[in-house]
């Protein structure tokens, strides 16, 4: 079997399922906004993985412009689906007059407020324990990144872009386990999915490259 075959239609379907994800978000864009107020557990849920997509997206865009087509695609797929996703949890924060980013990032995750809240400032006081968002890269991997091109460039990525969702999955699961919002739970639930599908792939991808994840958290 052809191996970089088969990579390339696996990704093709990976692509296209992730694709059809955010075309159904966008489309049921009203359905998936949460018709009640949301817990402070869910507006931190929305503030955080917010920007940790938006690291993703960041990712996207350093990935080389000698990259392989198929990692390329990947790419492409990632920052379409992490920036509609944004999207839809952005329309949830300025529905329930929440500020994109909180002030006490993933407090969240550990005070596990259900309480409802119109701005998100209950459980994220200045009591609350805060901690850093799981699976992000540091400074210093995004400018290695950066510099980095060709082979080294793309093993890089998949390697960041892999403990990345890595730490997603984990916040997603969280807010699926915590939240009594319905809009919520199907979203942090389609996350979960489509990321473990592309960590799946990634882990092919970098096998092939006679690569290894990193190592999580």
């Amino acid at each position: 079997m052809n191996t970089r075959g088969s990579l390339t239609r696996l990704l093709a379907l990976l692509v296209a399922v992730g694709l059809g994800a955010g075309v159904t978000l966008l489309v049921t864009g009203g359905r998936e906004t949460p018709a009640a107020l949301l817990s402070d557990t869910d507006i931190g849920f929305a503030q955080d993985m917010s920007g940790h997509h938006q690291q993703a997206v960041t990712m996207s865009d350093m990935l080389s412009t000698d990259a392989s087509p198929d990692s390329r695609a990947l790419a492409e797929g990632i920052r379409f689906q992490q920036l509609t996703e944004i999207g839809v949890m952005t329309g949830w924060l300025q529905m329930a007059g929440a500020p994109p980013q909180s002030p006490h990032p993933m407090a969240w995750m550990h005070t596990g407020g259900t309480e409802h809240s119109g701005h998100g400032s209950g459980e994220h006081g200045s009591g609350a324990h805060t901690m850093s968002m799981p699976g992000l890269a540091s400074a210093e991997d995004l400018k290695r990144l950066q510099r980095s091109t060709g082979h080294d460039n793309e093993v890089l990525f998949l390697q960041l872009m892999s403990r990345h969702h890595q730490g997603g999955i984990e916040m997603a699961g969280y807010a699926v386990q915590r939240t009594h919002n319905d809009a919520v739970r199907r979203v942090a639930a389609a996350m979960i999915d489509e990321q473990t599908q592309e960590l799946q792939l990634m882990a092919i991808m970098l096998k092939s490259r006679g690569a290894e994840p990193l190592a999580y958290p």
